[in-house]
């Protein structure tokens, strides 16, 4: 297994069309699987370029080109990812558990308890794979208008 480095706020970072493109291509398997569909499809270039400012932004770089991406935020009990994206001819790799261990050491430093993320329900490859990684379910919840569960919560302690 080749794990590359996690850069963490990259100061020269300003590839957001990339990080889009990132994006939008790993998160197309949701398309017509889950509902509602993903915020990501709402998000422009600009929304990510704001979301890294407001926001930790954690990636991976293969000779200089975009393969992986997270987000975090420090909230008052946990810190919460998402947006996590490892490009498909880098899977494999343990390209997503060192961005999560990455933000795992965020979240120390900042003194936090635990990580904490969401997953649709219909993804249960998602789920096992977050399993795998030391994270349990902890809530179900529903988006907005709808009367069932639309994604769970999974945390992971610290």
């Amino acid at each position: 297994m080749t794990v590359s480095h996690v850069e963490t706020n990259p100061p020269d970072f300003n590839d957001f069309a990339g990080l889009h493109r990132l994006l939008l291509t790993e998160f197309a398997y949701m398309e017509g699987r889950i509902d509602p569909p993903s915020s990501l499809m709402s998000l422009s270039q600009d929304d990510l370029h704001a979301k890294a400012m407001a926001e930790d932004l954690f990636i991976l770089r293969d000779n200089g080109h975009l393969t992986g991406c997270l987000f975090g935020a420090a909230r008052p009990d946990c810190y919460y990812i998402g947006k996590l994206a490892v490009a498909a001819s880098q899977r494999g790799q343990g390209h997503a558990r060192a961005l999560i261990d990455a933000a795992a050491s965020r979240a120390r430093r900042l003194s936090l308890p635990r990580l904490e993320l969401q997953s649709r329900v219909e993804l249960v490859e998602n789920h096992a794979a977050f399993a795998r990684m030391g994270f349990v379910q902890t809530a179900a919840t529903a988006h907005p208008g709808y009367d069932r569960a639309t994604s769970f919560t999974f945390g992971r302690a610290l």
